[in-house]
């Protein structure tokens, strides 16, 4: 049962009111209140002075009159796919079309054998790569994980390496440094066969937290979203304020200024290059005032990405932003509850692109891999909504009704055969529907240490490389700062 790219949008926090009101006052925010900046992005506001923004040096503000927003907006594509490897994966990220799967950057991992928290790996990523690309609910594969056991300056070609041989599904991260887009740019376009086949069809794409919210433009991650810009990479443009610390308390103005955020990125994005492909990256949080840390799992966190979607949409430009981001530290019933709910919210907002889906505890800091079994499962359910009730004559069923008849039994009707697999989700196995003598049978096992059996089968499998060995010889002479996970 094909779960992907299903149409979400029943979900709307958000009147048409409201959209509209929300949108003006981001365009008021960008007027009157503007944009601040790090040093070393000349070469930008030289741009946007030249297209018309008001640019006060002195002062270290630019500000955006609402014409330019709204005439250099119209150019961002309303349409942008991005490509798996194999082509059963792609994600064409139009409308109300809904993909889900992982993310994040987190530093610890419960590691699958011992059960011990501990730090993060380049074998972690790989492996979990390899993971993902065996569960059928999780869409895509965004870097989860930090891999702390390598030198900060190959972080970059060897996060990609490792995702593009683990899984054949489309793979998206960050980088550190231009030099680094540079890198993993022609590590791509090695394994796709050319710059050219890679432009036609991007199974990489590129997170650019450019914004550093309230309204403040990062250098290093700006010139990081121009570069991939020029060479039609896919870009998400992320900016996740925290309702309480980096943006107003209520969610109406934390949205508002998410809203001036994205508009000014899209700006400087269409401005570098006319056309280039984006997400609209809001990812509305709330900060935990008892500690000023971050609160994820908030069920306001989940109206507040389904709004996310209302806005990218007025403005015609696919999304990208995040449900799921539990505050447990394991994968136990909050992890369940607050997932669920702010998956299914997502999803049902209409949402494209949704990451930290899938994996993720703690607040970001960790993941743990039964919990991708788990997040398969929930995601596999929130689409399976989507899909909604099919009506027509084979699923009415009116003859099979009168060929039983009154009193009768439907379980060896053909009907029944032709029908028990598909209109009802079966699910990865996780979930247990025996009974309890069978459940007593198996070692009364709870979920998560069923999601752990399934996660290490998976994993025991042999591996299929997805970079062929001949591509794979080519890298390593080329750049010796590759490592094998």
């Amino acid at each position: 049962m094909d779960l992907k790219g299903l149409p979400g949008g029943q979900y709307k926090p958000l009147s048409d009111k409201d959209i509209q009101t929300v949108h003006e006052a981001a365009l008021a925010i960008l007027g009157k209140t503007g944009f601040t900046y790090e040093s070393g992005l000349d070469d930008t506001l030289a741009m946007l002075e030249a297209a018309g923004a008001q640019v006060d040096r002195s002062a270290a503000r630019i500000r955006f009159p609402r014409r330019v927003v709204l005439e250099h907006i119209r150019k961002a594509p309303q349409k942008v796919v991005l490509y798996s490897r194999t082509g059963k994966d792609d994600l064409d990220l139009t409308e109300d079309r809904v993909h889900l799967g992982t993310g994040g950057a987190a530093i610890r991992v419960i590691d699958l054998e011992t059960g011990e928290y501990r730090p993060t790996t380049l074998k972690d990523l790989y492996l979990l790569a390899r993971l993902v690309d065996q569960l059928d609910h999780i869409h895509f594969f965004l870097r989860p994980c930090i891999p702390t056991d390598i030198p900060e300056a190959a972080y970059d070609v060897n996060m990609f390496y490792a995702c593009l041989k683990g899984t054949g599904k489309h793979v998206m991260s960050g980088v550190n440094n231009i030099e680094g887009f540079h890198k993993v740019l022609d590590l791509a376009s090695t394994v796709a066969g050319s710059r050219e086949k890679l432009i036609e069809k991007p199974f990489i794409s590129i997170i650019t937290s450019f914004a550093i919210s309230p309204l403040k433009l990062c250098t290093a991650s700006t010139r990081i979203m121009q570069e991939a810009n020029r060479h039609r990479i896919p870009v998400a443009l992320s900016c996740a304020p925290m309702a309480g610390s980096t943006a107003p308390i209520t969610m109406a103005a934390n949205l508002a200024q998410i809203h001036a955020e994205q508009l000014a990125g899209i700006v400087i994005c269409q401005l570098t290059q006319a056309g280039a492909p984006l997400l609209y990256g809001g990812i509305p949080g709330r900060a935990n005032l008892n500690t000023m840390g971050y609160l994820g799992g908030s069920v306001e966190c989940g109206m507040m990405n389904a709004a996310i979607h209302q806005m990218a949409r007025h403005i015609g430009v696919p999304n990208y932003n995040s449900s799921a981001l539990t505050d447990s530290k394991i994968p136990d019933e909050q992890a369940a509850w607050e997932k669920g709910m702010t998956t299914l919210l997502a999803a049902m907002g209409g949402s494209n692109f949704v990451h930290h889906a899938a994996g993720m505890i703690e607040s970001m800091i960790a993941v743990a891999y039964e919990q991708y079994v788990m997040d398969d499962e929930i995601i596999g359910m929130s689409c399976k909504a989507l899909k909604g009730i099919e009506v027509d004559p084979e699923h009415l069923a009116l003859e099979v009704i009168d060929a039983v008849g009154p009193g009768g039994n439907f379980m060896t009707h053909a009907h029944t055969l032709k029908h028990m697999r598909t209109e009802y989700f079966n699910g990865n196995g996780v979930t247990d529907r025996r009974s309890r003598t069978k459940w007593e049978q198996d070692g009364r096992l709870n979920a998560r240490e069923r999601a752990r059996r399934i996660a290490k089968k998976i994993l025991a499998a042999p591996e299929v490389s997805y970079i062929p060995q001949s591509v794979e010889s080519a890298l390593r002479q080329k750049y010796s700062e590759i490592i094998s996970p």
